[in-house]
């Protein structure tokens, strides 16, 4: 590796210790912090008191109240009563146990609903949401801000310097609304005068409105667009996506103001769902850090095996801490799933040992907290079949409930064995890698697949897996990250580019930096819009070739690409390339008319070098070869882990987890010292060693 690129890793693995240490909430010595929500309301009072201290003999570190408890915390408008949750934060500080308070903006009280019924969604059939569920009150409403901003200022009036509260939730798994209700299309054309300077000429020209007569006269005239409309204009649906996601972001935001009027040393965080492509995910700027929920089991089969839908996707934790953890230096997973659930397709239970494993995978990536939904097993309402750490007794252990208690008594003994959090091998530093991720590139390319059989995610997913069996450490990035201390960073079919953008990963080559590009990247501009140009055009600065055109193939006809003396499958895209001289072809179409084509290029440019892999095969073996040969060229040792098989560092401790479906064996590394598990790690098996000195 060349001089820049070394340096680059020596400020990278020196700036660890800031930007991956604890952050002023959580400590170093604690390694992570396990919570279990409690809804006292759900209980009788009496029974309290046995039930926190149940949980603090299990392990638990805190407890979480007041999600869905709007109803009880504002019983009528603008009366307040805080006494039974007194009574119940009174009893957690008992026992030894912080609270995780949460501002229940997810269930408004029927009084709202029905005294204020315009602040109920609709969807876009024109159905209005009713009482009787959750999150069906519009964050677009003002009428529903200025009450919810009203209860949550008496919430944090009254906790806020209440030392017992450790930190806030804000309201329950925050979404994108699509809301088609008044005031959100009130606020859409808002938004529409704000970015376009009030210039309606301005939004024609980004949103191509003189193709099919669509052009506007005032910003009144605009609606919001109908997305099952099958041909609705794609720019137009683009700044809808966008404003929708800044809606939620500015709700949370507000929250987080709010709070922290009277908030002492409390911190405030939100629990997302990690789907990708919601634009939401880091954009509160207000959160002291962002929070995570994660269930692995509810009927799909996305496991190893015929028995896999018990285990799991080995990767959908790994994938959510990879993104979630890049956002700050402190995360945490404030949902985990406790075992068998209530809401999916088929409810099964989890394989024994399942739980266990996930609760290592996410301490693996580096999570500061793991809370678990829930403590006891409801006996009404929509979630009744949901398991708990106890059942509907609200004594008796669940087999799952075990699997807590073990991983925290886990945790307790590996708290004497620690180091610092950025004790971590050099070999596994300098495989470190980054995706560039942008969920408005799915936007625009899910409008226009081009492919019945593309999909985005499985086209990143070849990436990310392969950087997985590495035994990689991998972070999600956005765009206004550092480029400079990743050896190699990878942009997947990243569609929605401008020169600033093409200007800083030419940057980032030419100071010796890895990047790899693929299909469909830098096709449109930042509206969506092709650029005046031939396609490729705006990336062929980086990757020197012109782009003849590209190709998609019929699903059950799919095409050969040949690399290395190796065929490989594809249909969904292939760019057909015309390389410049001082490009590598390292992969070429084999049949079609442009038979010999190049689909895969490489090229040095400056300290750097640019790979293009233009096409996506049906099983991602093409990708990972591509990154193997690329990664054997930087002189960047890796690993080769079966699929199923992940290995992270944190604290000084590697962590072996096995979802595959078979005993895999794992030699630690010489001079370590085996904690928990062994070297031969069962189905759902967790492996912990201590590095040597």
């Amino acid at each position: 590796m060349n001089k820049r690129l070394i340096a680059g890793l020596l400020s990278f693995m020196l700036s660890l210790g800031s930007a991956e240490a604890k952050s002023q909430w959580f400590q170093d010595k604690d390694l992570t912090l396990t919570g279990a929500y409690y809804y006292p309301e759900h209980w009788d009072e009496s029974q309290w008191e046995r039930d926190l201290k149940r949980m603090h003999e299990l392990g638990f570190e805190f407890t979480h109240f007041g999600e869905f408890a709007w109803a009880q915390i504002e019983p009528r408008e603008g009366v307040y009563d805080f006494a039974w949750l007194d009574r119940a934060v009174a009893l957690a500080a008992k026992y030894g146990m912080k609270v995780v308070m949460c501002t229940s903006t997810a269930t408004p009280p029927v009084w709202l609903s029905r005294k204020y019924p315009e602040i109920l969604v609709r969807e876009e059939d024109g159905t209005v949401l009713d009482h009787g569920a959750r999150q069906h009150a519009s964050f677009a409403s003002p009428v529903y801000r200025r009450l919810a901003a009203r209860m949550i200022e008496a919430l944090a009036s009254h906790y806020g310097a209440d030392s017992r509260i450790v930190g806030w939730q804000l309201d329950n798994e925050p979404n994108v609304q699509y809301d088609y209700g008044d005031a959100a299309e009130a606020g859409f054309r808002d938004y529409l005068r704000d970015k376009y300077g009030g210039d309606i000429a301005a939004l024609n020209r980004a949103w191509g409105t003189s193709f099919w007569s669509e052009v506007y006269s005032s910003f009144e005239e605009i609606t919001l667009p109908k997305t099952r409309q099958q041909f609705m204009n794609p720019h137009q649906i683009l700044d809808y996506r966008r404003y929708a996601a800044k809606v939620t972001n500015d709700f949370m935001d507000e929250q987080c103001r709010l709070i922290r009027k009277h908030a002492r040393n409390q911190w405030i965080t939100t629990n997302y769902i990690p789907d990708y492509d919601r634009g939401i995910i880091g954009g509160s700027k207000e959160l002291d850090f962002v929070s995570y929920t994660r269930y692995m089991v509810y009927g799909d089969n996305e496991g190893i095996g015929r028995r896999g839908y018990r285990v799991g996707n080995p990767l959908r934790i790994a994938m959510a801490n990879d993104y979630f953890r890049p956002l700050g230096d402190t995360y945490g997973v404030m949902e985990l799933q406790p075992g068998q659930v209530n809401w999916g397709a088929v409810n099964p239970q989890s394989m024994p040992g399942a739980v266990r494993l996930w609760l290592w995978s996410v301490f693996a990536g580096g999570a500061d907290f793991i809370c678990t939904y829930r403590y006891r097993q409801p006996l009404f309402g929509m979630e009744q079949y949901h398991y708990g750490i106890v059942g509907t007794d609200g004594v008796t252990l669940t087999p799952r409930g075990r699997e807590y208690e073990q991983f925290m008594g886990e945790i307790r003994m590996l708290r004497k064995e620690a180091r610092p959090f950025d004790s971590k091998p050099d070999e596994y530093l300098k495989r470190t890698t980054a995706i560039m991720w942008n969920p408005e590139n799915y936007w625009s390319i899910d409008r226009q697949k081009q492919n019945r059989a593309w999909d985005t995610f499985r086209h990143l997913g070849h990436y990310y897996r392969s950087l997985k069996a590495y035994g990689a450490p991998v972070d999600f990035i956005g765009e206004d990250k550092d480029l400079g201390s990743y050896p190699v960073v990878i942009a997947p079919a990243y569609e929605l580019v401008d020169s600033v953008l093409v200007g800083r990963w030419k940057e980032y080559v030419e100071n010796g930096g890895n990047l790899v590009l693929t299909c469909r990247t830098g096709n449109k501009d930042r509206n969506g819009r092709f650029p005046e140009l031939p396609f490729g055009s705006m990336i062929e600065p980086l990757t020197g070739n012109k782009l003849e055109f590209y190709d998609l193939l019929l699903p059950a006809e799919p095409g050969i690409v040949a690399m290395d003396g190796a065929d490989y499958r594809w249909c969904t895209w292939g760019d057909v390339l015309s390389p410049g001289a001082d490009s590598e072809v390292w992969a070429t179409y084999k049949d079609e008319f442009y038979a010999g084509k190049p689909a895969v290029t490489f090229r040095r440019l400056g300290n750097g070098t640019v790979t293009y892999v233009g096409v996506d095969t049906e099983d991602g073996l093409l990708e990972r070869r591509v990154l193997d040969k690329l990664y054997a060229r930087l002189g960047i040792g890796v690993m080769s882990l079966p699929y199923g098989i992940t290995l992270e560092y944190r604290n000084g401790f590697g962590i072996v987890l096995n979802y595959s479906d078979s005993v895999y064996h794992f030699t630690v590394p010489r001079g370590s010292r085996i904690l928990i598990g062994s070297e031969d790690l069962p189905t759902a098996g967790v492996l912990v060693f201590k590095l040597g000195q």
